[in-house]
C-alpha cells in the first residue's frame, strides 16, 4: 500500500511497516471462493422458500405482513448462509481466567450451528493469543490484586450515580492526576466506558460548521462519534500523508460547502496503532501537518497506550515527540491495564470544558471503585511507583516477544501486515474456507486466535490475528508458531467450501 510522497518530513516510523499484497491469482481465487459460497447460499434459500429445508430464521407473522418489517431477507442475507455455518469460530464461552491461557467450556452443535448445547466438559489450557492483554495485568495473583480487594471492601463493587451528583470519589481524581502524570498532561478524566470515551466525546469536542478528517481505518467508536457530532467527515487514506494533506489544503481553500465561509474547527483523528491491521501512526508528520494548517488532533491510543515505548507511554513516547502538541489525548484501560473504561487527557481547559459538556460525563455512571484501583494499581506498576520493577519488565517483555514472533512468521513465509512495534499481527489468510479452517484446527490444537472476514475487512483480506502479552513464554509462542496449520491449496478451499455447505 502506497503511503503517498508525505509532506517533506522524513519518515519517522522506528521499524519497517509492510503491506505486502497477494499475487493476483489469491484475490482472483478469493472472489471465486466468495462467489461460490454466494450461490449455494441462493440454493438453499430457493430450498427453504419452497420447503425442502426448515428456516431457522426469524419472520413477521401473518398478521403483522401490512406492517413495516423489521426483518429484511435480502439484509440477513450473509449471516443465514454465511456466518451461521462458521460462527462456531466466535463468541466461544471461556470458564477461566482469560490470562496467557484459558479454559473453554465445549459446546456442539447438532443444526448447523443454528443453536448450540454444552456438553459439560472443558478444554483446559487453551494458549490465549486473541485477546488485548497487553502487559498480562488481567490475572488473580492475591499479592498483586490485594489493593484491589482492599478498595472492594472499602467502596463496595458500585457507585450508582454520576460524577456530577453524587459518585464522585477520591479515587476517581487519584486515578485521573495518575493519568495526567503518566502522559505528562496538565488533566485528564476517566470513563466508565471505552467505546462511549469516543462516541459520547467526540460530538462535545466539534458540531455542526467542523470538518472531521479521518484515517479509513478508523475504529468503529471514532466513526460513532463523528457522526453524532453532526460535524462534516471526510475520509483520508489510511496513514497516507499525502492524502491528508491535500484535504487540508482544500478544506482551508474552499472552506464550507455552497457558503464558502471558514470551517469552525477541523479535527484529524487517527489511532496509535490500528487493531485490524497492526499499524502505527505517522505521528511526527501527522503533527507537521497540524501544525502546518492550523488544526486539531485527535489520537486513540486504545491499543498503544501501556503497549508500546520504552516505558509504556504510547506512541507519543515511542516516537520521542511531545505529548502536549496532541491536543486531544484519548485511551481505554480495557487492554494494557486489564481493567475498563477510558480516559481524554490534555489541557486543564479542554478537560474541564469536557466535564461540563460531554453526555458521557453527565449522565453516565462513574467507574466502579474495584476497576479504579484496578487500573491506579497497573499504572503505578508501569511507572514504578510500587516500589519494583515489574511494570518496566513487562513493557520491555511485550516488546520483546513482539519482536520475536514477527520475527518468526517472517521466516516462515506467512504475510504479515503492520509495525514490527506492534503486538497487534494480523497474517493474511485471504480465502474463507482457509478462515474457518484455520480457526477451527487451531483450537483444535489448544490454541485460541481471533480470524476475522468480510465485512470486517475487504472481500480479499481475509485474516488471523495475534494479540501478544508480556504474559506469554516463548514456549508458548513457539508452540502457536510451529504449529504451520493447514495452509490449504486452492483447489482444496473449493472443495472444503462445497463439502462445507453441502453437509
Amino acid at each position: 500500500k502506497d503511503n503517498g510522497p508525505g509532506t517533506g518530513v522524513a519518515n519517522s516510523l522506528p521499524r519497517h511497516e509492510p503491506f505486502e499484497q497477494a499475487p493476483m491469482y489469491v484475490a482472483v481465487m478469493t472472489y471465486l471462493g466468495y462467489g461460490l459460497v454466494t450461490l449455494f447460499g441462493y440454493f438453499r434459500d430457493f430450498l427453504r422458500a419452497v420447503g425442502l429445508e426448515k428456516c431457522h430464521v426469524a419472520q413477521e407473522r401473518s398478521e403483522q405482513k401490512d406492517f413495516v418489517p423489521l426483518y429484511q431477507d435480502f439484509e440477513n442475507f450473509y449471516n443465514r448462509n454465511l456466518y451461521m455455518r462458521v460462527r462456531d469460530n466466535w463468541n466461544r464461552p471461556i470458564c477461566s481466567l482469560p490470562g496467557p491461557v484459558f479454559d473453554l467450556m465445549e459446546r456442539i452443535s447438532d443444526d448447523y450451528n443454528w443453536t448450540f448445547r454444552f456438553t459439560g466438559r472443558t478444554i483446559p489450557n487453551v494458549i490465549n493469543v486473541g485477546s488485548y492483554n497487553y502487559l498480562g495485568f488481567a490475572e488473580n495473583n492475591v499479592d498483586f490484586l490485594k489493593t484491589v480487594a482492599e478498595k472492594t471492601q472499602e467502596y463496595g463493587v458500585g457507585v450508582c450515580s454520576t460524577r456530577q451528583e453524587i459518585a464522585n470519589l477520591s479515587l476517581h481524581q487519584e486515578l485521573e492526576q495518575l493519568v495526567a502524570n503518566f502522559l505528562g498532561l496538565e488533566s485528564s478524566m476517566a470513563f466508565g466506558m471505552g467505546f462511549a470515551t469516543n462516541s459520547m466525546n467526540i460530538p462535545a469536542l466539534v458540531g455542526k460548521g467542523c470538518l472531521i478528517l479521518s484515517d479509513e481505518l478508523n475504529h468503529t467508536s471514532l466513526i460513532l462519534g463523528a457522526r453524532l457530532s453532526g460535524a462534516t467527515i471526510r475520509v483520508f487514506k489510511h496513514n497516507n500523508m499525502h492524502s491528508l494533506e491535500k484535504m487540508l489544503r482544500e478544506a482551508i481553500c474552499s472552506g464550507q460547502p455552497r457558503t464558502h465561509r471558514p470551517w469552525k474547527k477541523i479535527l484529524i483523528m487517527v489511532e496509535g496503532i490500528y487493531s485490524m491491521e497492526g499499524s502505527v501512526v505517522r505521528l511526527p508528520e501527522i503533527l507537521a501537518l497540524k501544525k502546518k494548517y492550523k488544526a486539531y488532533l485527535y489520537l486513540d491510543e486504545a491499543h498503544s497506550i501501556g503497549a508500546v515505548g520504552p516505558t509504556g507511554r504510547g506512541v507519543t513516547e515511542l516516537f520521542n515527540v511531545n505529548a502536549a502538541d496532541v491536543d486531544i489525548m484519548m485511551g481505554t484501560f480495557t487492554k494494557s491495564f486489564g481493567a475498563c473504561g477510558g480516559y481524554i487527557a490534555g489541557k486543564k481547559v479542554l478537560v474541564d470544558y469536557i466535564r461540563r459538556h460531554s453526555h458521557s460525563a453527565i449522565y453516565a455512571t462513574a467507574m466502579s471503585p474495584p476497576v479504579t484501583e484496578q487500573v491506579i494499581r497497573a499504572m503505578k506498576c508501569i511507572m514504578g511507583q510500587d516500589g519494583g520493577d515489574e511494570g518496566i519488565r513487562r513493557v520491555r517483555q511485550l516488546a520483546e516477544n513482539t519482536r520475536y514472533f514477527r520475527a518468526r512468521l517472517k521466516e516462515m513465509g506467512f504475510i504479515i501486515y503492520g509495525n514490527d512495534d506492534s503486538p497487534v499481527v494480523p497474517i493474511l489468510l485471504y480465502m474463507p474456507a482457509k478462515v474457518v479452517a484455520f480457526a477451527r484446527e487451531m483450537l483444535r490444537r489448544k490454541i485460541g486466535v481471533v480470524v476475522v472476514g468480510f465485512p470486517a475487512t475487504p472481500i480479499t483480506e481475509a485474516r488471523a490475528r495475534f494479540c501478544l502479552s508480556a504474559a506469554h513464554t516463548r514456549p508458548m509462542l513457539d508452540q502457536v508458531r510451529l504449529l504451520r496449520p493447514l495452509r490449504l491449496h486452492n483447489c482444496g478451499c473449493f472443495l472444503s467450501i462445497t463439502l462445507f455447505l453441502l453437509e
